[in-house]
C-alpha cells in the first residue's frame, strides 16, 4: 500500500514527493492495484507519502551532521528511501523477512554501502551484522503497531543495550487511529485479521517510561508542515487527522552511559 501511495503521488501534476522507482515497480510487479484505487481515500494515500517525506527529511538532517552514518530501514518492504536520500557516503541497511528480501532483490541491487538483511526485527542476531556502531539511525515506517506492545518495548531496550547513542524515527497511531486503520484501510484492501494493527498510543512520552535511557526528542502529527497548497477539501481532511492525532511521527534518542 505505501508503494502504491507513493507511485500515485508521483504521477500527480503537483506531487508532494516524486518516487520514480515506486512507479517503475508497480508497473512491473504481479499484483492487482485496482482494489486500492477503488477503495482507498485520499487521506490514507497521502499519509504514506507524508510519512516518507518526514523519514527522508530526518535522514537528510542526520547524515548532514554524520555523513558516514549507518541507517537501518526496518520492515522495509518495497521501500525506496535509499534512492531518494543517498549522500554517497552513508551505510544503509534494508531489513525485512526473507520472502520480502527475496522480492526486493528483483528490483534493487546491493553494493558496498547498501545491504539487505533477511530477518524479523525482533530477532537479535541481525544486530551483529551492522558494520558501524556509531551514528546509527533506525527508521521504521508502518511497522511497530503490527506487533504486540511488549515485544516492541523489549526491542527498544535491546537497542539501548546494543547501541547507546543511537536514534530511532518511526510512526505511531493513536487508539482511534488503530480503529480507523483496521476498519477503513486494511479491511478495504482485502487483508485478513492477521494483518490488523495491534496497539495505539496517545502520549509518546510513555516511551521514556519503558527505559530510563530512552529520550523523546520530538513528536508531531503526520501531516505537520505538509498542508500548504492542498485543495480546501483535502486540507480539511488532513487538518482533522492532525487535530485528533490519528497518526504521528516520533523521534527517540538512546542516552549513552
Amino acid at each position: 500500500m505505501p508503494l502504491w501511495g507513493r507511485a500515485v503521488e508521483s504521477q500527480k501534476k503537483m506531487p508532494g514527493l516524486v518516487d520514480r522507482m515506486a512507479v517503475e515497480i508497480i508497473n512491473k510487479i504481479d499484483y492487482d492495484f485496482t482494489l486500492f484505487e477503488r477503495k482507498m481515500n485520499w487521506v490514507s494515500q497521502f499519509s504514506w507519502v507524508a510519512r516518507s517525506m518526514h523519514v527522508d527529511k530526518t535522514i537528510l538532517e542526520f547524515i548532514k551532521k554524520n555523513p558516514k552514518a549507518t541507517i537501518v530501514n526496518m520492515g522495509c518492504g518495497l521501500d525506496t528511501t535509499f534512492e531518494r536520500i543517498d549522500n554517497g557516503q552513508m551505510m544503509f541497511y534494508d531489513l525485512d523477512l526473507p520472502e520480502v528480501i527475496h522480492l526486493r532483490k528483483i528490483f534493487f541491487q546491493e553494493n558496498e554501502r547498501r545491504k539487505t538483511i533477511s530477518s524479523s526485527f525482533l530477532e537479535n542476531k541481525w544486530l551483529s551484522q551492522l558494520q558501524g556502531n556509531e551514528d546509527i539511525l533506525f527508521i521504521a515506517a508502518g511497522l511497530f503497531y503490527f506487533f504486540d506492545k511488549n515485544l516492541v518495548r523489549d526491542f527498544f531496550i535491546t537497542i539501548a543495550n546494543y547501541f547507546p547513542g543511537s536514534e530511532l524515527f518511526f510512526d505511531i497511531a493513536s487508539p482511534l487511529g488503530i480503529k480507523l486503520a483496521n476498519k477503513k484501510v486494511l479491511k478495504n484492501s482485502g487483508m485478513n485479521e492477521t494483518s490488523l494493527l495491534k496497539w495505539g498510543i496517545k502520549n509518546p512520552k510513555l516511551f521514556e517510561k519503558w527505559d530510563e535511557r530512552i529520550q523523546l526528542v520530538k513528536e508531531f502529527p503526520i501531516f505537520e508542515g505538509l498542508k500548504t497548497g492542498l485543495p480546501f477539501k483535502e486540507k480539511c481532511g488532513v487538518w482533522i487527522s492532525d487535530l485528533l492525532k490519528i497518526m504521528s511521527m516520533v523521534h527517540l534518542r538512546i542516552k549513552e552511559g
